[in-house]
């Protein structure tokens, strides 16, 4: 899809006059800020190829007249102290949209950094509550909200697994023990009251002592909130066990890496994501351009290019890049995005995504409903 969705004649008019002040600034820098390396690198590079893409279509363009887009790429590793640090260089290097962060225990402190130097962020990934919850009026995500994907998860589980042993595990993360709390609580809700609960250690190389407690158990199902590469070790490790384990997850399995690293013992581990935006005709010609330079669009790509372009149509709409205006701008107007419509509420939440289930088998990702 063009990076612009058409507008009225009358709204070209318009924007065509609020585009003299956009016009003023020659160049403006945006970052994109997330794991870059670290366990969770492969969502930093997804991150980094979509925001790279808009940026490039953006200038390409022309439609904010003279001015040039810069981008900056910040890493992370996924670690809060690290994420301040991000967030107060780029305050140094005056950027006006932050493209992140991914993990929700980063994106939440560097949040506070950004609002009280008036940048826009809008993160691609972070899904707990508590970053839009704190009434911040210039934090954004376009992605969905663990309260909603942990919803569809224990919905998920109580429709096929209602009669199994259940565990619950989480990696002590803010959006992994924040997810997993929400998928016991709708368990225990439901009735459910028997569910071994426990958390384990992220960055460990060695699941057998966790994995060997499940299969003593007789666990038959575990949903795990946490990230691809210690969930990916737990899968493998269990089917070594012969465990008889099914394994849900949340987001983050959205990543080709977790097939690396699990294999064939991934075939039916579950976990929920947003509807796949690749599948979207609009957004054909951008995947397969990605694909073509990249080799992938896949997970949160397609959702930090569409963040870039909700930053952009607002501040075309604002006639401006002061943060104030762009967010009034950004909850005022729906915008056409690759990943879709994007409306963000009062809070700052985009009200349009769902999530679905998903299964790996064969390497592949099939919606199972």
């Amino acid at each position: 899809m063009p990076f612009f969705s058409k507008i009225s004649v009358a709204g070209a008019a318009v924007l065509a006059s609020v585009l003299i002040s956009v016009a003023s600034a020659d160049e403006v820098y945006i970052a994109v800020a997330g794991p870059m390396t670290g366990s969770n690198a492969a969502v930093g590079e997804q991150m980094r190829y979509g925001v790279s893409a808009a940026v490039d279509d953006l200038n390409s363009s022309g439609v904010l007249l003279d001015t040039k887009i810069k981008l900056i790429v910040a890493d992370d590793a996924c670690d809060p102290k690290q994420a301040v640090a991000v967030a107060n260089r780029l305050v140094a290097d005056q950027v006006r949209l932050v493209v992140g962060h991914y993990c929700s225990s980063s994106s939440i402190p560097a949040s506070d950094v950004y609002a009280e130097a008036a940048i826009i962020q809008i993160s691609p990934g972070s899904t707990n509550p508590q970053l839009t919850e704190r009434g911040l009026k210039n934090v954004f995500r376009i992605c969905g909200r663990d309260d909603q994907q942990g919803v569809v998860a224990a919905d998920y589980i109580l429709r096929h697994y209602s009669k199994s042993k259940i565990a619950i595990l989480d990696d002590k993360s803010t959006a992994g023990k924040g997810i997993a709390d929400i998928v016991a609580s709708r368990l225990h809700d439901a009735g459910l009251q028997d569910l071994m609960r426990q958390s384990y250690m992220a960055g460990e190389k060695d699941y057998s002592a966790l994995v060997s407690r499940l299969k003593r158990e007789g666990i038959q199902i575990a949903y795990i909130g946490g990230y691809h590469t210690e969930i990916g070790l737990i899968v493998r490790q269990a089917a070594d066990a012969q465990a008889g384990l099914t394994v849900m997850a949340n987001d983050p399995l959205m990543t080709g890496e977790f097939w690396v690293i699990a294999n064939s013992a991934a075939n039916g581990t579950l976990f929920t994501f947003m509807p796949d935006a690749t599948k979207r005709p609009d957004a054909a010609d951008l995947v397969a351009r990605l694909k073509a330079s990249n080799g992938s669009a896949e997970g949160y790509t397609l959702y930090a290019y569409a963040a870039v372009q909700a930053w952009a149509h607002a501040a075309k709409r604002a006639g401006s890049f002061n943060a104030l205006r762009v967010a009034k701008a950004l909850r005022a107007h729906e915008v056409d995005t690759v990943v879709g419509q994007v409306r963000f509420d009062a809070k700052g939440d985009n009200a349009s995504p769902g999530f679905v289930v998903n299964r790996w088998w064969n390497n592949t990702i099939e919606v199972v409903e």
